[in-house]
């Protein structure tokens, strides 16, 4: 396209799908007017009422029992008039991204790749260091969603006459404790880690969890409709009660205060948020988090699929139309170590500015030459802090928020991914849907789980102005959908039906995000004790090498020299029931905690604030971390019991510094 000529370089942003949507590359250089639309899109229908005119019956129902179907859909079609208003200038025919059908095994393969098992297939296969600890770690289910996908990819492999030898699944599933990277066929039959008796062991120090399958003795606290089981693995709780869950949740016509509040059991040894774990360790939660959803959606016979992208050409610089990635560097040259781009937080900042009572926020649209004019303008002056931001009208920046989400090349749920987020609508309950939801949040790349964290937070504090700018839940979630879903170079080929089935659906997804975002930034405890137990054997496998050995002691010495002079717990502490706490930021070199049952992690930097009264440092600027035994660092929470956790961690060292933002 003419229009294209100065782009440059390329980006993963296509996608391709059961013949349900088509990506296409669209043009949006140009935003004027443009008004043609077709009647179904201009906000004069209910979904539930017209898809029964079309069908005898509504297009769309999700088992959940809390899709939108009897909610009001006509500011969705209002939303998605506006957005088809500002692309359709474009005087070209959009070019359609060809998608070639992927190959059998293909998607299995880069399903693998995504787990952090490649080394189970291709070239490396046979080579499974890297695999063992994983596939000692995961449970009964989980195991099954791996040795399924191996399958495949081993069929297609031999069926392809690939020159090099693919590994037996039953040798790679049946990994007692493989001696120098060898494996064992002692054990065959069973998924690594599960005993004769069928039980899956997913042990770490000082506490086992058993996922017992159909063991309903162990489901107890997860029976509940509303309490939220974080201990278990979710795939084996849901296969233990598939039999059971026929919903009676309610349906159809909710309003906000009707969705349930979950809960969660108190754990002792501390909630884990994102953003609380080292960098090496959330890469071990994205890929068992991965597997784990994969397993969800097997337990109830959902079909999982990542989208194979397809390169087209970005721009390179700027703000609008911009990949997270390289407007992150292009922010990071501006502000070190920012997260969000930059040109995102000014206008959420603006908007609050000038508060967040104004009727109709979101949902009332900016006059769109300003809105264009504005964008151009921002692409010039932006980075040189000339823009005149005093003239910016609010409902033009929320317009101008909203056109930045929608332009990305990548949707912010990621293009692989998007389609998974649409399909939890597909799972049974509420609970399922929210476990799947919060798994899928786990896995999303950095640059986009932080600035979808940054949006929804912001929308939160819309719908808390409801009062006064009648703006709820579903009108923020239904306004919001298209430009979340309907990104960039998206186009449907589907019919009518499919067009409301996406509305109700994509809406629906996007109150859960904004209702529940608090939980979904958890790490369910399961998957910690699963990083726990990698970390473990990880550890065990290098103290038996030598040469390893020489550098994880060089390694200490180094960072002993050049980082702290932390002192772990001695063995007399220990007896005695005392850890040592460094506090080397602030002059504090240890202090000695006697452990109680009581002891919470805010005591211990209650009493380092007490002892330095001096300093001015603010509460919620530091933070207890767990450094080293059988985790790689971790942030506590407040609430953390801390001979609890020493229980866990016997290994660990305890710092109070500054929080990693």
């Amino acid at each position: 396209m003419s229009s294209q000529q100065d782009s440059k370089g390329v980006v993963l942003t296509g996608f391709y799908q059961n013949n349900e949507v088509l990506p296409v590359l669209i043009d949006c250089k140009d935003e004027e007017e443009h008004t043609s639309l077709s009647s179904r899109r201009t906000g004069q229908y209910n979904i539930h009422s017209r898809a029964k005119n079309a069908a005898g019956k509504p297009p769309y129902s999700s088992s959940s029992q809390d899709s939108l179907d009897e909610l009001s859909m006509d500011d969705y079609w209002t939303e998605l008039q506006h957005i088809q208003t500002s692309r359709g200038n474009d005087q070209e025919v959009p070019e359609e991204v060809l998608m070639k059908v992927p190959d059998e095994g293909e998607l299995e393969e880069e399903w693998l790749k995504e787990a952090g098992l490649s080394d189970l297939i291709g070239d490396q296969a046979g080579d499974l260091q890297e695999s063992i600890v994983l596939l000692s770690t995961l449970t009964r289910t989980q195991a099954a969603a791996v040795q399924k996908r191996v399958e495949t990819v081993a069929q297609t492999l031999r069926k392809k006459n690939k020159q090099h030898q693919v590994p037996d699944v039953r040798d790679i599933f049946g990994l007692p404790s493989a001696q120098s990277g060898k494996i064992s066929s002692a054990n065959r039959t069973l998924p690594a880690g599960t005993s004769e008796n069928g039980k899956q062991d997913v042990k770490s120090d000082g506490q086992t969890i058993i996922a017992c399958g159909n063991d309903k003795s162990n489901l107890d606290t997860a029976l509940s409709e509303t309490d939220i089981n974080l201990e278990i693995s979710f795939s084996e709780q849901a296969a233990g009660l598939k039999e059971q869950s026929k919903s009676s949740e309610p349906h159809g016509n909710e309003d906000d205060s009707l969705l349930p509040n979950f809960k969660m059991p108190q754990d002792k040894t501390g909630t884990t948020k994102i953003g609380d774990l080292a960098s090496q360790d959330m890469k071990k939660v994205r890929s068992l988090a991965l597997i784990e959803l994969t397993a969800l959606y097997d337990a109830f016979g959902i079909d999982f699929k990542s989208h194979k992208a397809v390169k087209i050409k970005i721009k390179e610089s700027g703000l609008f139309g911009v990949p997270l990635t390289i407007l992150l560097e292009q922010d990071q040259k501006k502000v070190p170590g920012t997260k969000v781009p930059l040109i995102l937080q000014k206008l959420i900042s603006h908007i609050e500015e000038e508060g967040l009572d104004t009727e109709g926020l979101l949902r009332i649209p900016g006059s769109a030459t300003r809105v264009k004019s504005l964008c151009q303008e921002l692409e010039a002056k932006f980075y040189e802090r000339t823009f005149a931001w005093d003239g910016v009208k609010q409902h033009d920046a929320a317009s101008l928020l909203k056109f930045f989400i929608r332009e990305l090349p990548q949707p912010l749920l990621t293009v692989e991914y998007l389609n998974a987020f649409i399909t939890v609508q597909k799972l049974p309950t509420r609970k399922h849907q929210l476990q799947a939801l919060n798994l899928l949040v786990l896995f999303l790349p950095e640059p986009s789980r932080d600035t979808l964290k940054t949006l929804l937070e912001f929308l939160q504090r819309v719908i808390d102005s409801k009062e006064k700018n009648k703006m709820t839940l579903n009108n923020i979630a239904v306004i919001m959908a298209p430009n979340l879903f309907r990104f960039k170079g998206f186009r449907s080929k589907g019919g009518e039906q499919q067009e409301f089935a996406m509305a109700a659906g994509t809406a629906n997804i996007m109150r859960w995000l904004i209702k529940y975002q608090n939980l979904l930034w958890l790490i369910p405890k399961f998957l910690m004790n699963q990083v726990r137990k990698q970390n473990t054997e990880n550890q065990k496998k290098m103290s038996k090498d030598k040469a390893m050995k020489k550098l994880l002691k060089k390694m200490a010495y180094d960072r002993e020299k050049h980082e702290r002079p932390y002192r772990s717990t001695t063995k007399t502490d220990a007896l005695q029931g005392v850890i040592r706490v460094q506090a080397p930021q602030f002059s504090k070199v240890s202090m000695a905690i006697q452990l109680t049952e009581d002891l919470k992690a805010s005591d211990v930097l209650a009493r380092l604030l007490s002892q330095i009264g001096t300093v001015a440092i603010k509460r919620e600027d530091i933070c207890l971390y767990e450094i080293g035994g059988n985790i790689g660092e971790r942030c506590l929470n407040d609430e953390t019991y801390m001979k609890d956790l020493y229980q866990l961690n016997p290994n660990a060292e305890w710092v109070i510094k500054s929080r990693s933002r």
